[in-house]
C-alpha cells in the first residue's frame, strides 16, 4: 500500500480544510484514506473545503480536559455539515446553535491551528 502524503491543511499548519472525492463513484470523504470509503478505488482527488457549512450539534465544555485546555474554558465542539457535503468536528463561537450558517476562521488551540466556526454574515 502507498503512502499517503501528508494533507496541506490545518493539520499540518496550513489555513485550509481538505477532504477527498472519488473519481469512480464521486464519493466525499473528509478522513483522508488510500481509498476510497464507498467503493474501493484509489482514485481520488484531494480538494479545499470553502469552510461554509451549517451547525449540525453543538457541545459546549466547562471543564477541560487537558491542563492546556484550561485557559480556553469555556469552549465551543461543533459538529459542522460542510457546503461540500462531509461532517466534520471542530470548534466554535460559544453562541452557535444548530442550524446556524457558519464560515471558518483559524485559531490557535493549546498551541495548535484549528478550523474555528462562526456565524456567516
Amino acid at each position: 500500500m502507498s503512502q499517503l502524503k501528508p494533507a496541506a491543511d490545518w493539520t499540518t499548519g496550513k489555513e485550509a480544510i481538505s477532504f477527498q472525492c472519488c473519481r469512480a463513484c464521486q464519493s466525499i470523504q473528509y478522513f483522508r484514506r488510500s481509498f476510497c470509503a464507498a467503493c474501493g478505488s484509489t482514485d481520488l482527488d484531494d480538494k479545499v473545503s470553502s469552510g461554509e457549512g451549517t451547525v449540525y450539534a453543538t457541545s459546549l465544555v466547562l471543564r477541560a480536559g487537558t491542563p492546556e485546555a484550561r485557559e480556553h474554558v469555556p469552549y465551543n465542539i461543533v459538529l459542522i455539515d460542510t457546503a461540500e457535503g462531509f461532517r466534520m468536528m471542530a470548534h466554535g463561537a460559544n453562541d452557535l446553535v444548530i442550524g446556524d450558517r457558519v464560515k471558518a476562521r483559524y485559531a490557535q488551540f493549546t498551541g495548535r491551528l484549528v478550523p474555528f466556526f462562526e456565524k456567516s454574515a
